[in-house]
């Protein structure tokens, strides 16, 4: 694979940086292009491939990729020397797909809901008709998920951890989650990868430098 098979169209300040620590678990080579939030990822050329103007999304050729969770996914079954992914048909094939889904699904909207304030005046139908129901109810499910565990699928580290522990560690920082014992436990030691810290020194280095310094530790 070429530098120009694949593309990486981010901002550093977004959710674009668990796709990036991804792309570093994977070891891949990819351009990437950085896009700026209400001008160029508003643009017609960028508009053609994510409708949304949102981002992260990759190109792999004439694929185009949107949405965290199914970046992830789709980078963890094409790199799979890497064991991102469990194998399809076991039983922690479920798992990862149960908590790949449920991040991008139920903690994203509610998580969400929780900064915007739309939560303090939850009705018990409005809890009925949202995906994540009560907050209270989606923070247990999140520490019955990592209590213990140092990884959520199986004895091996794989797309849903980077995923839960990007997540948890953000929304603990910003305050969108509870600071728990139970979540620190999880989350820090997997954000202290390797590839977790590459993809934080890439991001921190301003403007184009990003392509340059991942080129040169390629």
């Amino acid at each position: 694979m070429t530098s120009s098979t694949l593309r990486f169209f981010f901002n550093p300040m977004s959710r674009a940086r668990m796709v990036r620590w991804m792309l570093e678990e994977c070891g891949a080579e990819y351009e990437g292009v950085q896009l700026e939030f209400g001008t160029t990822m508003k643009s017609p050329d960028y508009l053609a491939i994510n409708p949304m103007g949102k981002v992260p999304a990759i190109t792999d050729g004439g694929t185009v990729i949107t949405e965290t969770g199914a970046i992830l996914a789709y980078l963890a079954d094409k790199y799979p020397h890497k064991q991102l992914a469990p194998a399809v048909g076991s039983a922690a094939r479920g798992e990862y797909y149960r908590w790949l889904f449920f991040v991008g699904g139920p903690v994203e909207a509610a998580t969400t809901a929780k900064s915007e304030g739309w939560l303090q005046d939850q009705t018990a139908r409005q809890a009925v008709s949202a995906s994540y129901g009560r907050f209270d109810d989606l923070v247990r499910t999140l520490e019955q998920a990592v209590a213990g565990k140092r990884y959520l699928c199986g004895d091996h580290f794989t797309a849903a951890d980077l995923y839960m522990a990007s997540y948890l560690r953000w929304s603990m920082m910003t305050g969108q989650l509870p600071q728990k014992e139970v979540f620190q436990a999880y989350a820090e030691p997997l954000c202290a990868r390797p590839a977790a810290l590459r993809a934080n020194a890439i991001d921190a280095l301003p403007g184009q430098a990003q392509g340059a310094a991942l080129a040169k530790q390629g």
